[in-house]
């Protein structure tokens, strides 16, 4: 499959970067053996539709893309992703559902697989751990055993190993106003590899 372009993204650093207010970890660790992380974590896994807006980056050595993106979660094997360029079109639109994963690229041309991951990386050339990363988004481990909290029990950093290949997480803010409280910042790193995102809001329903 062909590689489409992605350059059509690139001056959004300024709005990457663009400073925001969010709360800072507190210093300590929380144990995951505890009925606090246990009933976070419960009311996290419960979520079952939300959505949030925000800056993405992916930072590599072949390549950098900055774009907006906007998540939609409507449940736990039902989603949609979407990464603009600066002038608000869309660039990528993933829909994933149970029996059916779309991906739609800037030219409207349509592609169907049953590894989104794998889409993504043969069209974009860009490895985005999609499996995980709607856990990560929303401060949960996902499939990782190794992880720490910080000392309200939010999560701090994860690593994960698959096939191969290590990711870490870290979580760098999050909104403490809303229940449960959700990340604003977070950083993914998996050998030269960056993804950061920025979150400007979150939608329960």
């Amino acid at each position: 499959m062909k590689i489409f372009s992605f350059f059509r993204l690139l001056p959004l650093a300024g709005v990457l970067l663009t400073a925001c207010t969010v709360t800072q970890p507190p210093t300590g660790m929380g144990s995951a053996d505890t009925p606090q992380w246990h009933a976070r974590e419960q009311q996290l896994i419960t979520l079952g539709h939300y959505q949030t807006r925000g800056s993405f980056a992916y930072l590599a050595d072949e390549k950098k893309v900055y774009a907006r993106f906007f998540w939609q979660q409507y449940s736990p094997d039902n989603y949609k992703l979407l990464l603009l360029n600066p002038l608000g079109t869309t660039e990528l639109e993933l829909f994933v559902e149970p029996n059916k994963i779309q991906l739609t690229d800037n030219n409207g041309k349509k592609y169907l697989s049953d590894k989104p991951e794998s889409l993504i990386y043969q069209l974009t050339n860009m490895h985005i751990p999609l499996d995980n990363l709607k856990s990560w988004m929303i401060g949960l481990p996902g499939s990782a055993k190794n992880f720490q909290l910080d000392a309200n029990y939010l999560l701090k950093s994860v690593s994960d190993k698959k096939n191969g290949e290590l990711w870490q997480v870290n979580y760098q803010g999050y909104d403490t106003s809303m229940t449960p409280a959700l990340p604003t910042r977070l950083e993914l790193t998996q050998g030269k590899n960056r993804i950061k995102l920025k979150m400007d809001n979150w939608t329960i329903q």
